[in-house]
């Protein structure tokens, strides 16, 4: 069990996932891309700018996802003390930035020809905007904080009070009168979303998820490598 989180063990199990992902890829993107430009019909109200729907809403529960995992990682390494959770909460942050960002561009973009309007501050754009400044002050409390033990304890405070933002964004559209549409996509009970645009949208989420996964990886990697040379460093010394 100790030899999983070894960093020799991770870095290698990385290599091979990197090299996984990297086969699968461009074949998975094609056929996303196909169905959502191509294959899926334009909505009878927005026509064709509903594709944006296709990037805009996987980046939005990537987003989502990126943060919770900051989040529960930052309370089990409080409990545990595991090191790698520091590096994996340190990973996925600028990742979890970039796609919330992307939600919010995108949803800008989407909300001119729907609403008539590229921003507006109803309750899940601000809360949206609420999470992009939070995952700001992760990346730069590690940018500022040379001390890493400073660092990780102040940025898990930080991840945890932010938690309470996410089911603020969840449910924003069902306590607030907002401008967006209640939920489409129900786990429990039934989606009002038709079958040819809720394939398309999977299919998107697939692939912007790899991407992530991928981005992910490599970060990781890096860090590993950062440590061991900080460790040659001393050794030196």
């Amino acid at each position: 069990m100790l030899n999983f989180f070894h960093n020799s063990y991770i870095f290698t199990l990385i290599e091979k996932l990197i090299n996984f992902i990297n086969s699968i890829f461009f074949v998975l993107l094609l056929i996303a891309l196909s169905f959502a430009l191509i294959f899926s019909p334009p909505d009878y109200l927005q026509g064709d700018s509903v594709r944006i729907m296709y990037v805009h809403v996987p980046a939005a529960w990537i987003s989502l996802a990126s943060f919770t995992c900051i989040a529960v990682f930052s309370i089990l390494n409080f409990i545990f003390k595991i090191k790698n959770l520091k590096l994996i909460t340190k990973s996925i942050a600028p990742i979890g930035l970039t796609f919330t960002c992307i939600a919010i561009v995108t949803g800008s973009i989407w909300g001119q020809p729907t609403w008539g309007t590229f921003w507006a501050w109803d309750a899940r754009i601000t809360s949206m905007l609420v999470m992009a400044i939070f995952y700001f002050i992760l990346i730069i409390i590690h940018k500022f904080f040379h001390e890493d033990d400073k660092a990780n304890k102040i940025s898990s405070i930080v991840a945890i009070i932010g938690l309470i933002n996410i089911p603020i964004i969840k449910y924003s559209v069902d306590w607030w009168n907002t401008l967006h549409q209640p939920a489409s996509i129900k786990i429990i009970g039934t989606s009002s979303i038709h079958s040819s645009m809720l394939m398309p949208l999977l299919l998107m989420f697939i692939v912007l998820f790899l991407y992530c996964a991928l981005i992910f990886l490599m970060k990781y990697k890096t860090e590993i490598i950062r440590i061991k040379k900080k460790n040659l460093k001393r050794y030196d010394q």
